[in-house]
């Protein structure tokens, strides 16, 4: 862990983002800061680059801390919070962004895929929610915020193993809303394609990100921002925005990385 200061002040709001180092979950990290968010930036392996977001949220004046965790170690998932909570104090808000995103599809599946999708897409969530749900008083009010995709409403078979992770998440936030209330609200994010992923050209990404009814999918900042909405809306729990442009209302038969190669 890499903290900078370990006072909370009085009616701090702290977050805690997985996958924070980089990419959509730094965006979120950086957005939440200039909410008035105190962040814990959650990495794997990216150190570096998780101490560089910590440094760029102190920049906005709030605190910060990197916090290394493999989230397909279940020990090390429960102890993340109360171990987080140690550096900056209660956490109300966990974000849950990091995930894996590998390709499969039915010719190439198999149970090796799909579990250590599961692990990461599914099981480290609802690990979090429920340490958030027990670390959270009575009186206390959090939310859990998950990273979902556009492909649960416009499937197609391209990433499997993926898909299928991100469908399970999505009705587990359902679930989970049920089962936390009135501590916990639990909600979701369901971005477009959003940045270059995997063997995807820049031009091919640029291609993609230009096929929906609104002429652009989302960016990183389009994303934090509905994930900064979700974190004060008090009265929403259960549902999911899906933030993309509309790429959900156009259907095709291939992941749209494919069609616009």
């Amino acid at each position: 862990m890499t903290s900078t200061t370990t006072n909370q002040p009085k009616g701090a709001k702290v977050a805690l983002v997985t996958g924070a180092a980089k990419r959509i979950g730094r965006s979120i990290a950086l957005a939440l800061a200039q909410q008035g968010w105190d962040v814990i930036v959650h990495y794997r392996n990216s150190a570096q680059d998780a101490q560089a977001t910590v440094e760029d949220i102190c920049a906005f004046g709030r605190r910060a801390v990197a916090v290394q965790c493999d989230l397909n170690d279940e020990a090390a998932v429960k102890a993340l919070l109360p171990n987080a909570m140690q550096m900056l104090g209660p956490i109300s808000c966990v974000v849950n962004n990091a995930s894996l995103f590998s390709y499969d599809c039915i010719a190439d599946f198999s149970v090796a895929q799909m579990d250590a999708h599961m692990r990461a897409n599914l099981a480290a969530p609802i690990l979090l929610a429920q340490s958030l749900f027990e670390l959270t008083s009575e009186s206390g009010r959090s939310v859990v915020i998950n990273l979902l995709d556009q492909k649960l409403f416009n499937p197609n078979p391209d990433f499997l193993s993926y898909t299928l992770s991100k469908a399970a998440l999505h009705s587990a936030t359902t679930m989970l809303a049920q089962a936390l209330a009135p501590r916990v609200r639990v909600v979701g994010v369901a971005p477009g394609i959003t940045l270059v992923s995997g063997e995807q050209s820049v031009e091919g990404f640029s291609k993609a990100h230009t096929l929906t009814p609104l002429g652009k999918s989302s960016t990183p900042e389009d994303v934090a921002q509905a994930v900064c909405f979700l974190a004060d809306a008090k009265a929403v729990t259960g549902t999911t925005l899906i933030v993309d442009g509309g790429q959900h209302l156009l259907p095709s038969q291939r992941d749209v990385m494919f069609i616009a190669q």
